[in-house]
């Protein structure tokens, strides 16, 4: 996917879930050719319903998060049960959905999609740091290994994450931007995903090196500003 010109779309902060799903159908409609997203739709509903009442940090509907993911998978148009995966891929975590609930509504490709997404835990702080990094690549790899769309939908919930850090404590903003430069980034650079390779890079050094992000970020406004 090396050498896409096109930027991710990225809605700002607070946009209506409404809105957002909307921008979501569109984009899957600009590739794929099926005109049945009825799946689509009832992957909505049921994560809406599960996620009601849970909120963000930045005080937004938690369904904000995996509508956001799945306009990033569909971006980089993958197919409808990714997409449902990347809606649903915090219900079993999240909420009293189970891995057989989403079997039986969804089928057992979408339920092993959503397993192996939660199977990907959080990394365990009581360990060596090399130990963890270690441990870390480990399960991503063996997740490729399985089905590699675990490890796409896994990237945009990393990227989306990493693009609402500002509502996070400092402390988190450097823990998470050091994992994804270290874990997530290098794994997007391998899959040949460069618009999020570049994004994760990007925003993770918003927050380990903001004075050299800064003078980055201006010296881009000022070339283009001559341009």
């Amino acid at each position: 996917m090396d050498g896409e010109k096109k930027s991710f779309l990225i809605p700002k902060d607070f946009t209506d879930v409404e809105e957002l799903y909307d921008i979501l159908i569109r984009t899957i409609r600009n590739y794929h050719p099926s005109t049945d997203l009825s799946v689509i739709d009832k992957a909505y509903h049921v994560a809406y319903e599960a996620h009601k009442g849970q909120k963000r940090k930045s005080g937004e509907p938690y369904i904000i998060h995996p509508i956001c993911v799945a306009i990033i998978l569909a971006e980089l148009e993958l197919d409808k049960e990714s997409i449902v995966a990347g809606i649903l891929h915090d219900v079993v975590e999240d909420t009293v959905l189970t891995v057989d609930e989403l079997k039986a509504q969804f089928g057992e490709e979408v339920a092993l999609l959503v397993d192996g997404v939660t199977k990907l835990t959080q990394l365990n702080y009581s360990k060596d740091k090399v130990e963890i990094q270690a441990e870390n690549l480990r399960k991503m790899f063996l997740a490729m290994a399985k089905d590699i769309r675990v490890i796409l939908i896994k990237l945009a919930d990393r990227l989306h994450n990493m693009r609402t850090m500002q509502y996070q404590s400092p402390e988190k903003q450097i823990e998470k931007s050091r994992e994804t430069m270290d874990i997530y980034a290098p794994i997007a650079q391998r899959l040949g995903i460069s618009k999020i390779k570049i994004e994760l890079d990007d925003l993770s050094l918003k927050y380990l090196e903001p004075a050299v992000y800064k003078d980055l970020e201006e010296k881009l406004k000022s070339k283009k500003e001559e341009r």
